[in-house]
């Protein structure tokens, strides 16, 4: 039976205490975004376990941990908020109506995050270059550093007179701060030099027990992760099983009003739930050296947020944080996934008195290590070597994910790298001229024909002072768009109105197909050669097979 298990799961040693180990790490984050979408942290933790569960099962790539991230939450924040103000049931006011919107819009987003995968959406993630990946890398890297600084300081909540609820952060200082320090120094000593010792024991889960035990032996006042949420304004790490929400039903009134407002806030918490994740997932590929399946995590992903509201709770998305740490603590299949989703519930039903006197301090440590591990430093060692275009993109990039969000900061870096390609891309349409015997004039195109380089193509021709018969090559030249199409339509006419004969050579099928569609005076203008190039399109790269034995000569 042993044996039975070592086959099918033969790093399960390592899964099972990875997925510990990040549970741990997962509960402050957690927490900590709850905290700034003003909701139940019991809320957060209960999305946390259902989508970290539901894609570790079913997600196309193992070793991603998915949970109740960040970048999701704050799309969230404006939502409660108005909804709590217009929250109304056959004309009576309902209380914390926000929090109905906000299940329902989570639903709403894993409807459209499932379809995105029914419809293979995913594969559009090749689209981003790497540039705007190492961009993607440091800037959440710096995003999560700067919510552990956070750490070091005390959340007080006040109430005004109109009820309204703010929360006040003191900086620490003294003994407490440099306490503070001293644990997290301890926590991140620890993980690094264990693995240099032995590398049978989980660096980052050896480090935060020794430090938890430094704190509980030696009864040092710190923060710890039960002290954390009373300061926030929660009522400590405890709970229930998740179980429908049947409220959500019987308070949310469904008209189109209702479906007006959540939609915004929907389509955009499905889009940067998507783009974060798909680019974990791309992050889990390079380091594992093994390749996922995008279209399928997208489902996985909209599932589980689809139940998660349905269950009361909040949505959710890969997490770079948590997965490389999985990563590094040797996770690499479904289980440590699962381990990480059933371990945090059973630290909210059953342990939650334990793991309540975990220091704040030794899941700082864990994050800032994971910081060091996840950003890019080898950026500063390419920015120059790149070119400045790709080195514009890499800071803008992680620039806009710090002080905006990952959605915004992913479509920047992709239009600039489309526009610079574009122009690049632009300036290598060549034309050679020769003339041949019978004294027709040839022009072999070079280069790609598209939008961008029409204006250089036009600019080659010389209509009025060329020969009686003109004949244009392209060979060399790849028809891309409908620009280009009009472009050879409008040359081919100039010629003709100067009453010359042009003729057009090595056109590629499926624009010879346009063209002939465009105009029936193409079948007298296109010379049909044996050795015209044939042009095929690019397959979906999952199909493609894994290993150079499996390609055959076609």
């Amino acid at each position: 039976m042993t044996e039975f298990i070592r086959k099918i799961m033969p790093n399960t040693k390592d899964d099972v205490l990875a997925g510990i180990t990040v549970s741990l790490a997962m509960i402050p984050e957690v927490v900590a975004f709850a905290f700034v979408a003003q909701i139940d942290p019991l809320m957060a933790l209960s999305g946390a376990f259902i989508i970290g569960l539901i894609t570790a099962i079913f997600g196309g790539r193992p070793g991603l941990i998915s949970g109740a991230a960040g970048a999701v939450a704050v799309i969230f924040v404006s939502m409660i908020s108005e909804g709590h103000t217009k929250g109304m049931l056959f004309d009576q006011p309902v209380e914390n109506m926000g929090f109905f919107y906000l299940m329902a819009c989570v639903v709403l987003m894993g409807v459209i995050q499932v379809l995105a995968g029914v419809f293979k959406l995913g594969k559009f993630v090749r689209l981003i270059p790497h540039p705007v990946m190492l961009g993607f890398v440091n800037g959440l890297a710096i995003v999560i550093f700067w919510a552990q600084v956070k750490m070091f300081s005390h959340k007080t909540l006040e109430v005004t007179a109109d009820g309204v609820k703010t929360y006040i952060s003191t900086f620490m200082h003294g003994a407490e701060l440099y306490t503070m320090i001293g644990l997290v120094l301890l926590t991140m000593g620890i993980i690094w030099g264990l693995p240099k010792l032995t590398k049978k024991l989980p660096a980052a889960l050896t480090a935060i027990l020794v430090t938890t035990f430094v704190v509980v032996g030696f009864d040092l006042n710190v923060s710890t992760v039960g002290s954390y949420i009373i300061e926030g304004g929660g009522t400590g790490l405890k709970g229930e099983l998740p179980t429908p929400n049947m409220e959500l039903w019987a308070n949310l009134p469904f008209n189109m009003d209702t479906l007006s407002f959540i939609l915004p806030y929907a389509f955009l918490a499905a889009c940067v739930g998507l783009i974060e994740t798909l680019m974990t997932m791309n992050l889990v590929d390079e380091l594992t050296e093994t390749r996922g399946n995008g279209n399928r995590e997208c489902v996985a992903q909209g599932a589980g947020n689809i139940l998660s509201g349905f269950f009361g709770g909040t949505g959710g998305c890969g997490m770079i944080g948590q997965t490389v740490i999985n990563i590094k603590a040797g996770g690499r299949g479904r289980l440590s996934g699962v381990m990480m989703a059933l371990t945090l519930l059973t630290f909210i039903l059953f342990t939650d008195k334990l793991i309540e006197q975990v220091p704040i301090a030794a899941l700082v440590g864990v994050m800032f290590m994971m910081v060091i591990d996840t950003f890019a430093w080898s950026s500063f060692r390419i920015i120059r070597k790149i070119p400045k275009s790709d080195a514009f993109v890499l800071v803008i990039v992680s620039a806009v994910t710090v002080i905006f969000d990952l959605a915004i900061a992913v479509f920047v870096g992709v239009i600039i790298s489309a526009l610079v390609f574009a122009w690049e891309s632009a300036k290598r349409i060549r034309a050679r001229k020769r003339v041949k015997e019978d004294g027709t004039k040839i022009y072999e195109i070079w280069g790609p024909l598209f939008f961008g380089s029409i204006q250089a193509f036009n600019n080659k021709f010389d209509v009025k002072n060329d020969p009686e018969k003109v004949e244009i090559d392209f060979v060399e030249s790849r028809i891309s768009d409908h620009s280009a199409l009009e472009a050879i339509f409008n040359l081919v006419e100039k010629y003709e109105a100067e009453g010359k004969s042009i003729r057009l050579k090595h056109l590629s099928e499926d624009c010879k197909a346009l063209l002939y569609k465009a105009s029936p005076k193409f079948r007298e203008v296109i010379v049909e050669a044996i050795d015209d190039p044939r042009y095929h399109l690019a397959a979906n790269p999952e199909e493609f097979p894994k290993s150079l034995s499996e390609y055959k000569l076609l």
